[in-house]
């Protein structure tokens, strides 16, 4: 090679224009490889990529580049996720509008991502936010209202006070908007909601079939589902002389139904807790101030379940009572509670305090007391009582009539039996039912910058969807941002229409569709992005789906990955997907990029760009460039703008290459585990890029000018060369196989240096047509092997190799099996069943020659004492068993 240095900068680009201009990723339709669809989640446009997004790209592309050299057609595509709040805040702060922020950030992060070398369709590109992608949305949706899969309702929504927005409630954390922050209120609105639930049960057995999804997001999605098999019990309220009010609801209400999935607590009520939405609360509060103010403080809480469970539980007591099932006598409180939700179940529960700590919780808080039913097996029923701590374990029934000493199996059957068989009125008391609690998902969201929800409403023909001929609903251009709120909702002629059907004045829909509507069928868009027609096409579909491997972050475990489950079910009920019933065969969650933190004197963050480091033995010290005061070394943490622990990808490239930023983001770490971003680490990957540029140069050198014949016999020396480079180039393909880049890696260091001490062993005048021969496979193999780590690299050490064609094209290589047999193999010896020792002999060793020299080593006489040995136990190729 004639240059002694490889130089990043002039290499990175010249390569990329090269398979731009030969369009070397672009994949057709009619390609008739086996077929590999590789994605990754696509990024938000935010104005710049971060680490994250270089590691999440990266590893998709190692795969991309892996499966074309195995013979794959692959689809790797890529778009943008480009609605959202920020967009418009970005413009009421900037005076600017959604669109040109938007494709502003777009234009920087495409071109931040094709530096990075990653080998992407681009032809098939896509912008939620353009027409051309929102219009098939908005035919989607007909297409689901047509099935019954969209209505819209009246129900309580969580409402996000600053982005004055509808929040569903896996996008409220901790009580707060997961964007914005702000503590979530609840309001009554008219929402569209999609159909999900009805789809619960196939989401839930599904999962069984995804045997490549990683077990922790599979039980993420179980747990959200969740599906319970329970009891409907109806309880009869009792006529109740405390008040007039009370006594007239009691008069209009006879009964209270409660969904539960331990009936066998039964005997442990202590109360009855209903929602403050529920029914019988209104007619309670309707002459009730108190209570009525109690129900709008309740609503002032959010509608999750996160919310319910960690607010403090607060209830109102009614003055109604209700009998228990089995005692005419035992009267049970019926309270209004805060932690009772009317979407889940029935909006009624009974509570049993000493075995659900929500329960109990609430019942020491309004003193109810509790009774242990369940008693653990380590303890003794007549002693066993609960504080401020629930048992939810296993155990068998106390106190409990007729179910004392029953396992609570046995007991849920026998209260679901007994329940069955008596009446209340003309009905069995109780009902197995099967229950979820996936509930449906609201859409709507009074913001702008989103897909329009195309129905129109009409005072005589009430809801009216777009005619499909006149599609899209496209978003005004003419808004204003200067106020908080939907500017759709007070447009001044964009929301005005004629309805299709009468013909009179009509309004449009106002609300836009939840960003996540966008992203949870895009993947089917990118198999045929130029089908103007439909949203899909179904040759495509057939061909490229499932995706083969769907690379993003576990935060997207629930929400983003069960809509897409979801919408994909919904599109094949509407003829839009076929036979595709999962969309993404394999899932892999990858680790986040973490850095440590740094703080000044006066607290604030530092950004690691701003110091100097200094290190003394074990001690490490940071400073200050400007002013040289020391900051403080703070934890390892996520990279954020925050606390200014970010590294940015474009200093790292301009400096050391997107090659080197490659490597070291799959270096490490295994790819499921955060890495931890350092500038020894960048330097060290920075350094083995040049350390890989010279050892192609030494073993082109060795190898010569010319391209020997294979020779028909290789001395030691080839031997070896050969045997590292072919051993090494299985456990890389296994790797990648198994999405193992780091361990990939390390193999591809340690060839690296067996290869440079095989060429520093060879004297000049050893160098003969067999190593020779193996000089020049071995830096074809290993260029290969680091390719699709290292594309740039590759490229330039294979033209200076005179290689013919583009390392990008090049085939995955074959490895010789006889190369990579071992010739001896290691046996783990034991004697009178404990191991002593381990003996290394050839394979092809006989059973006597393998006793033979167990019997000989040092540590087996040593452990034998003497003692003489009565057999030897040879397990061929597995241990050695020395009997005394």
């Amino acid at each position: 090679m004639d240059q002694e240095r490889y130089n990043a900068r002039e290499a990175e680009p010249k390569w990329q224009k090269i398979w731009e201009d030969a369009a070397l990723f672009q994949t057709g339709n009619g390609d008739s490889r086996p077929k590999y669809y590789v994605l990754e989640m696509f990024p938000y446009p935010s104005g710049r990529i971060h680490m994250g997004h270089v590691r999440n790209y990266t590893m998709g592309d190692v795969i991309a580049r892996y499966k074309r050299a195995k013979g794959f057609g692959v689809l790797h595509p890529m778009g943008w996720d480009a609605f959202g709040m920020p967009a418009e805040n970005a413009a009421m702060q900037n005076k600017s509008h959604p669109a040109e922020w938007t494709y502003a950030n777009i234009a920087t992060m495409r071109a931040q991502l094709k530096s990075m070398g990653l080998s992407l369709d681009w032809s098939r590109e896509i912008a939620t936010c353009d027409v051309a992608y929102y219009r098939h949305e908005q035919r989607l949706f007909l297409d689901l209202l047509d099935h019954g899969f969209a209505y819209r309702k009246q129900s309580k929504v969580n409402w996000d006070p600053v982005d004055c927005t509808v929040l569903a409630n896996e996008q409220v954390i901790d009580g707060r908007g997961w964007r914005s922050g702000a503590l979530v209120e609840q309001r009554e609105l008219t929402q569209w909601f999609l159909k999900i639930g009805a789809f619960a049960d196939d989401l839930l057995s599904g999962l069984d079939t995804l045997t490549r999804w990683p077990e922790k997001v599979r039980l993420m999605q179980a747990n959200w589902i969740g599906r319970s098999e329970g009891l409907l019990v109806r309880f009869a309220l009792a006529p109740v002389q405390t008040s007039q009010e009370s006594d007239s609801v009691s008069d209009a209400v006879s009964e209270v139904e409660v969904y539960t999935t331990r009936p066998d607590t039964l005997f442990g009520a202590k109360f009855i807790a209903i929602a403050a939405d529920h029914p019988l609360a209104a007619a309670c509060a309707e002459n009730n101030p108190e209570l009525a103010d109690f129900i709008a403080e309740c609503r002032r809480m959010g509608t999750s379940v996160a919310v319910l469970e960690t607010a403090e539980k607060k209830g109102y007591d009614t003055g109604l009572r209700v009998h228990h099932p089995f005692d005419e006598n035992w009267l049970l409180p019926v309270y209004v509670a805060n932690f009772v939700l009317m979407d889940y179940g029935t909006g009624a529960i009974f509570g049993c305090p000493a075995h659900d700590q929500r329960d109990l919780d609430f019942a020491n808080a309004y003193g109810l007391g509790n009774q242990p039913v369940v008693c653990p097996p380590d303890q003794d029923p007549a002693t066993f009582v609960i504080t401020d701590k629930a048992y939810d374990g296993d155990g068998t029934l106390i106190h409990s009539r007729f179910l004392d000493g029953m396992t609570i199996p046995a007991a849920k059957e026998a209260v679901a039996k007994r329940l069955e068989e008596q009446t209340l009125g003309n009905a069995p008391q109780a009902q197995r039912k099967i229950n979820f609690r996936l509930r449906d998902w609201g859409i709507s969201r009074q913001r702008y910058w989103g897909c329009p929800i195309p129905i129109i409403h009409c005072e005589d023909c009430g809801i009216v969807p777009v005619p499909r001929a006149d599609l899209p609903v496209v978003l005004p251009k003419d808004v204003s941002f200067d106020e908080p709120g939907n500017p759709l909702d007070r447009h001044p002629t964009w929301k005005y229409v004629a309805c299709p059907q009468c013909g009179k004045a009509a309004r449009r829909e106002t609300d836009t569709m939840d960003t996540f509507v966008d992203s949870s069928w895009y993947f089917t868009r990118f198999t045929d992005p130029w089908n103007a027609g439909d949203p899909t096409t179904p040759e495509a579909i057939a061909h490229w789906l499932p995706v083969d491997q769907y690379i993003g972050g576990i935060e997207h475990a629930i929400l983003h990955l069960l809509y897409a489950r979801f919408f994909t079910r919904a599109m094949q009920a509407t003829g839009q997907m076929g036979e595709v019933r999962e969309p993404f065969a394999g899932l892999f969650t990858q680790g986040m990029v973490v850095h440590e933190t740094y703080r000044d004197k006066a607290g604030a963050w530092v950004n690691p760009g701003q110091l100097r480091f200094e290190t003394q033995g074990n001690e490490r010290r940071a400073f200050l460039l400007d002013s040289g005061e020391e900051v403080a070394i703070g934890p390892i943490e996520k990279m954020s703008k925050s606390k200014r622990n970010t590294v940015d990808p474009d200093e790292i490239i301009s400096t050391y290459g997107a090659d080197t930023a490659r490597w070291f983001v799959l270096t490490g770490s295994p790819p499921e585990r955060d890495v931890i971003w350092t500038e020894e680490g960048v330097q060290g990957a920075s350094k083995f890029v040049q350390r890989l540029w010279r050892l192609v140069g030494e073993l082109m050198q060795a190898a010569g000018s010319e391209e020997p014949a294979e020779p028909a016999v290789f001395g030691p020396a080839a031997s070896a060369i050969r045997k590292a480079s072919h051993g090494a180039l299985i456990k890389v393909e296994s790797d990648i196989e198994r999405l193992h880049f780091n361990t990939a890696i390390a193999t591809i260091h340690d060839l690296a240096n067996k290869l440079s001490a095989s060429i520093g062993a060879i004297e000049s005048e050893e160098i003969g047509a067999d190593v020779r021969f193996a000089c020049r496979e071995a830096a074809s193999i290993l260029i290969r092997l680091f390719a699709p780590m290292m594309p740039h690299l590759a490229e330039e050490c294979w033209a200076a190799a005179s290689f013919a064609g583009l390392a990008a094209q090049m085939p995955w290589p074959d490895a010789d099996p006889s190369l990579v047999v071992e010739d001896e193999m290691t046996l783990p010896v034991q004697v009178n069943g404990r191991k002593r020792a381990d003996l290394t002999i050839a394979r092809e060793a006989s059973e006597a020659e393998i006793q033979a020299a167990a019997a000989a080593l040092e540590a087996v006489q040593k452990a034998l004492e003497g003692k003489p040995v009565k057999k030897i136990i040879v397990v061929p190729r597995r241990i050695v068993n020395v009997v005394a």
